[in-house]
């Protein structure tokens, strides 16, 4: 099950685990080496040993992501990713009083500012002016006691490497591997992040996020037309809307807002700690109780009610811009928990995971229509239902057209033709190797650990992941592909070349 890959590459650099040859998969012993507590306060936390090296990779998983963001407020998850960086009281000032202060003008002013802009037509242009003018000037005044980057300085000085962090849908995981005789370094600031956190630089940091929208999103086409292809899709739940958020909505954050949402969801009930490496649990959950046993308890954020209609009929999408063309088409697919997840992710990898994929070798290197092809299960997340799909770039020379053609055609095939034995076991032969391989470093253990926790509910569930993948079938993926790849389910989006 893949969860997080985006992270998996930064592993490379940390300390490799053993892990049994795909074909045993006997995962017994690394499971024995497995140890958990539950604070008072509710905080999960999890520790694999592993004393070849003395290092250790820490995850903080929190179960919240851009699907929980509230209304008018899109983007407000990966917003406070960015203000988790920004230090505490005693980390990331010079002034802490002053500091204060000086941000409790900047919102007082904002709050009059906002008022007035959303008048619209109405708006006094003269006071707004004026509002301008004080709040660059309150910006202005807050920022003179900052210490920028603080909490990765100290860390980088002590060894920190690979410090990150990344919000998705359904998740936000904060990232650092250390010496593991700084274990007590890392329990106190990052305890202290969330029991203190000071939202400094907000208004500030708000325009650095509305500039990533603009490169990441508006300003590349083809992200753009897989943005339109899950609002498309999404009628009704949060998938829909991008993680970065609406423009609108980051132009307007507020510190309050911002405040309420950690609140909210920034309580050790939905939070888990997972350290893989040179340490001793004991040890680990003396220091978590000290220091993580300080933040008080709260009840568990509900999960999002909305759930997304069933599709009736094919709903398309089609972008114009002087850009290389793009074919997508996504069905909507069960969560990542559910029984048919393995089936799903099979069907992926067979379709167009890979240079010896189905679409690569027919679209690719023998027809030579198109120069990319990809499949990907669970996107936009996978905690809820979700989308299944792939994209193609034709070839100069060829259209979307052509390629829409041969891409349904192969799908159809999958619910008529059987895929023979030998090319199932093939894909779960890829899956497992995957799977093990994304294991095989401290970070990468820890992110499956703190992950598997999450959505099982145990992080157990981890070893038996083989055991899923071993159990699909040539059967199954018929079965599955005629039960959710079907024409009323699914959503194209083109992106057609328009002269610039």
């Amino acid at each position: 099950m893949k969860r997080s890959s985006f992270w998996l590459a930064a592993a490379a650099c940390l300390v490799l685990l053993t892990v049994p040859a795909v074909s045993g998969y006997d995962f017994s012993e690394l499971e024995e080496s497995v140890s958990e507590t539950t604070l008072d306060n509710g905080l999960k936390i999890i520790v694999m040993e592993r004393h070849d090296a003395p290092v250790a990779s820490f995850v903080t998983f929190v179960n919240v992501g851009g699907a929980d963001d509230p209304k008018e407020y899109t983007g407000l998850a990966h917003m406070f990713e960015h203000m988790a960086f920004k230090g505490t009281t005693t980390l990331g000032t010079t002034d802490i009083d002053a500091e204060l202060k000086a941000m409790a003008a900047e919102d007082s002013i904002w709050a009059e500012l906002r008022a007035e802009r959303k008048k619209g037509l109405r708006a006094d242009s003269t006071r707004l002016a004026e509002l301008e003018a004080a709040f660059d000037k309150a910006i202005e005044d807050a920022n003179q006691y900052v210490e920028a980057n603080a909490f990765d300085h100290i860390l980088e000085k002590e060894g920190g490497v690979g410090i990150n962090a990344g919000t998705g849908k359904d998740q936000t995981s904060y990232i650092v591997s250390l010496p593991s005789n700084k274990l007590e370094l890392w329990m106190a600031m990052e305890s202290e992040r969330f029991l203190n956190p000071v939202l400094r630089e907000m208004y500030r940091e708000r325009n650095v996020i509305a500039e990533e929208r603009l490169q990441v999103l508006e300003n590349n086409p083809i992200m753009r037309t897989i943005d339109a292809m899950a609002s498309t899709a999404f009628s009704a739940h949060p998938y829909g809307i991008s993680i970065v958020g609406h423009m609108s909505d980051i132009r307007n954050y507020n510190r309050d807002k911002a405040l309420e949402f950690y609140k909210t969801y920034y309580i050790p009930s939905n939070m888990i700690l997972a350290i893989v490496g040179d340490v001793k649990p004991q040890e680990v959950f003396k220091l978590a109780e000290k220091y993580w046993g300080r933040i008080p308890s709260g009840p568990k954020p509900e999960p999002v009610a909305t759930v997304e209609p069933p599709q009736k009929g094919e709903k398309r999408v089609t972008l114009h811009d002087p850009a290389q063309p793009l074919f997508g088409v996504a069905y909507h697919v069960p969560q990542g928990t559910h029984p048919d997840w393995p089936v799903i992710e099979a069907i992926s990898d067979y379709l167009g995971e890979g240079r010896t994929s189905l679409l690569y070798k027919n679209l690719v290197k023998e027809k030579k229509i198109a120069s990319s092809v990809g499949v990907y299960a669970g996107w936009p997340g996978n905690k809820y239902p979700c989308l299944c799909f792939a994209y193609v770039l034709p070839a100069t020379g060829h259209t979307n057209e052509e390629c829409e053609e041969q891409v349904l055609a192969e799908i159809e095939k999958l619910k008529n033709e059987l895929i023979p034995v030998e090319e199932v076991d093939k894909i779960k032969a890829r899956a497992k190797a995957s799977f093990v391989n994304g294991l095989r470093s401290n970070l990468g253990m820890a992110f499956q650990l703190s992950g598997f926790q999450n959505d099982y509910g145990d992080w157990r569930e981890l070893f038996r992941e083989l055991d899923r993948i071993n159990g699909v079938t040539s059967e199954d993926i018929q079965r599955v592909a005629k039960q959710y790849f079907t024409e009323e389910n699914r959503t194209v989006a083109k992106l057609n070349t328009v002269e610039g």
